[in-house]
């Protein structure tokens, strides 16, 4: 007698869940869950190979979109986000992935770098930018369209163009709040699709016509219905996010209050998605097909996270602060834009994870001229068991982390624990491979 082949529990899930009542569905601990969600992420364990071009196009892939910020205290966080992953690689291979079309930049969580292929799942919002609040202001270009139309001109007789390619003839002193006029028709362009961002030179945006930085693309043989294509985001804000409650989606993409017809559970009824349940949570989680495996492990309790990397405040883990209260019992706020007497722990406060929680912040700056990487603030968080092995960890990664910056002294003005304090003070004089003139002063 022939024996029928065995599926595995992953195979049988979009078949199976959509009758499962919750308390069948994979469980998973909080801890798996953060596992889970930190696999999708490209954070749970440490990178054993340097890091290639591809692999940081891999990156920007898995998370679906890489945020840009200019704040540049320590490294900018689309380089740091991407460090996080990585370890050390050229920042100019971000760059050269730009020039190359292998991604974009639009709005998604914000501003954001995108792989080119969800180029498509945008385009909606290029053709009817009603809905972006300040991004898109409709009365400024009713009043200003000959001024869009000469920069856009511009652009078509001269080339791929900068701001800065424009003199200012307001007598205006500029800042975001005064931009020059062609550079408000240039984000409108932006914002209207009408022109891409075809390079960056240090850092610094230089645009071309559509037409001419994405070729291929096509509206009327490429461009699918808007309902497609705002399914297609809830899928790969999942995917992303590597588990998430429903209420989770749609911060991914700052989407729009998802509809029935595209929320995750209508999308797992359809075999899209995958359910599951965490231990203490009502709600049932979403886990995208891909992470089948990665699901099958967390419910076994068998996916662990070994990492401790500094992460940016725009890193996907952190950048929804209620998800990361519910996920990691971690309350973060960036105080950049808090008035100084009124910060907490810092300007840019650097998230510290470690074995799948989120241990510290780091408040940073490096002086790269001077080659000295100075710590304003560490605070440790509520509830963490010091320990030679956890100091260990963020030495190790403070220095990882100050190396990239070329720095080679690190300076710790205040830290918040005195007994961590002196443990980071010695061992960052003593690690293995760390540079001759690592120093370390500490003050409470």
């Amino acid at each position: 007698m022939t024996k029928s082949p065995t599926r595995r529990i992953p195979d049988l899930l979009p078949d199976l869940l959509p009758e499962l009542p919750q308390d069948l569905l994979p469980n998973l601990s909080l801890t798996s869950a953060r596992a889970l969600h930190l696999a999708a992420q490209g954070l749970l364990t440490p990178r054993r190979q340097p890091a290639t071009k591809q692999d940081v196009l891999q990156e920007i892939r898995s998370m679906s979109a890489l945020q840009i910020d200019t704040i540049s205290v320590v490294a900018r966080s689309p380089y740091l986000v991407l460090w996080s992953r990585l370890g050390h690689y050229p920042h100019t291979w971000l760059e050269e992935l730009l020039e190359e079309g292998k991604i974009f930049e639009y709005w998604s969580h914000e501003a954001c770098f995108l792989p080119i292929e969800d180029y498509g799942w945008y385009r909606h919002q290029m053709i009817s930018p009603h809905k972006m609040g300040w991004k898109y202001n409709q009365r400024w270009l009713s009043e200003n369209q000959d001024q869009v139309t000469r920069v856009k001109q511009h652009i078509k007789k001269n080339g791929a163009t900068r701001s800065a390619d424009f003199e200012r003839t307001d007598g205006k002193a500029g800042g975001w709040w005064e931009w020059k006029p062609e550079k408000r028709a240039l984000e409108v362009l932006f914002t209207t699709g009408d022109v891409m961002v075809a390079r960056r030179h240090n850092f610094q945006r230089i645009y071309d016509l559509r037409e001419r930085v994405h070729p291929t693309w096509k509206d009327k043989q490429h461009l699918l219905s808007q309902q497609d294509c705002r399914q297609q985001q809830v899928v790969r804000a999942v995917r992303a996010l590597g588990i998430a409650k429903a209420n989770w989606v749609a911060d991914y993409f700052r989407m729009a209050k998802l509809d029935q017809r595209i929320h995750p559970e209508t999308l797992a009824e359809q075999g899209l998605l995958l359910r599951a349940s965490v231990t203490g949570w009502e709600q049932p989680v979403y886990v995208h097909p891909d992470h089948a495996g990665l699901l099958e492990r967390a419910a076994a309790g068998t996916l662990k996270a070994t990492n401790t990397r500094i992460l940016s405040p725009f890193d996907p883990v952190v950048w929804d602060r209620k998800r990361a209260i519910e996920l990691f019992g971690f309350d973060y706020k960036l105080e950049c834009y808090t008035p100084v007497p009124k910060r907490q722990y810092g300007y840019f406060t650097l998230p510290i994870l470690r074995n799948g929680a989120l241990i510290a912040r780091m408040d940073a700056k490096a002086h790269r001229k001077e080659g000295r990487f100075e710590i304003k603030a560490l605070h440790l968080e509520p509830g963490i068991r010091i320990s030679q092995a956890l100091a260990n960890d963020i030495a190790k990664v403070v220095e990882e982390f100050a190396s990239w910056h070329a720095c080679k002294a690190i300076e710790t003005v205040y830290c918040n624990s005195e007994q961590l304090g002196a443990l980071l003070e010695a061992l960052l004089r003593t690690l293995p491979g760390a540079l001759p003139e690592t120093s370390m002063a500490v003050h409470f």
